[in-house]
């Protein structure tokens, strides 16, 4: 989970400063976008639990995905053809995010509901920050199956450690189904219904 976990970092980095580099941002923008997008969710989410800061205890996250923004500024255009890859390993590190932001809850002894949401918060927190700061419609909630899976991978998650399935084996099922789901809906070009007044 900890390389997942990294790997997740990296991924959401390298989005936040793609989309710095379409919208024509500077250095500076970039490297913003990249952090906030690879670890705003948990921000949040840590902040809502009251506990300490992830990156603020673990620096090694920061510095990451401050190198995976210089990477991504150096080789821009030829990460950008690389759009199937990216969005594969998306969907890899949203399902990675999603247990660790139930586990987190949990482990605060939150109810179910609320360890969902702290799921939601860690893995698209921080894409919604960044499509704020850069100033478009949040991805979550115009297109795409994205939030949905997390929360039905979130709570297939704790029904399964409900009726005592190791949480390992949970933990596998749980990024199935959201990486699956994600997978499915990109393949599909899948979402859920829309609604205009």
């Amino acid at each position: 989970m900890l390389f997942l976990d990294l790997f997740g970092t990296v991924v959401f980095a390298i989005s936040g400063a793609l989309v710095a580099c379409r919208k024509g941002m500077d250095v500076f923008g970039a490297f913003v976008l990249a952090i906030v997008t690879a670890m705003g969710g948990g921000t949040v989410r840590d902040l809502q639990l009251g506990t300490d800061i992830f990156w603020m205890q673990q620096p090694i996250y920061l510095w990451i995905a401050v190198a995976a923004a210089i990477i991504t500024l150096a080789m821009r255009t030829r990460i950008e053809s690389k759009q199937q890859w990216l969005l594969l390993a998306d969907a890899l590190g949203l399902a990675a995010f999603t247990v660790i932001g139930v586990d987190k809850a949990l482990s605060f002894e939150c109810a179910p509901i609320v360890a969902v949401v702290m799921g939601v918060l860690t893995g698209a927190g921080g894409g919604l920050i960044r499509d704020v700061l850069a100033g478009q419609s949040p991805m979550i909630f115009y297109r795409d199956i994205y939030a949905t899976a997390i929360i039905a991978g979130a709570g297939i998650y704790q029904l399964l450690l409900y009726v005592q399935i190791p949480v390992g084996i949970s933990a596998i099922i749980c990024m199935a189904v959201v990486l699956g789901m994600r997978l499915v809906a990109l393949r599909r070009s899948l979402s859920l219904p829309s609604f205009l007044l």
